[in-house]
């Protein structure tokens, strides 16, 4: 299990994509948008994901890009 489990919403299978798109690190995570996480997701999978999806992607760019994240708003 990486670091990348300590992320609100990030399960085993959030990890595995994270870390085949290249994202070992919660820092590797800063900065990139929830749409672009999405979008390489889609990619990476070979089809459009539901767009629900990108409610997850949006709590992780919440969580990692701000320096004191309310846990409330990490929900989806």
């Amino acid at each position: 299990m990486s670091e990348l489990r300590k992320l609100p919403n990030v399960g085993k299978a959030t990890e595995k994509d994270l870390l085949a798109m290249g994202y070992t690190t919660i820092n590797s995570l800063k900065g990139k948008r929830a749409e672009d996480l999405y979008a390489e997701e889609c990619a990476l999978r070979g089809f459009t994901l539901d767009r629900c999806q990108l409610y997850l992607w949006r709590a992780v760019e919440y969580y990692v890009n701000s320096e004191n994240p309310v846990p409330e708003k990490c929900r989806w």
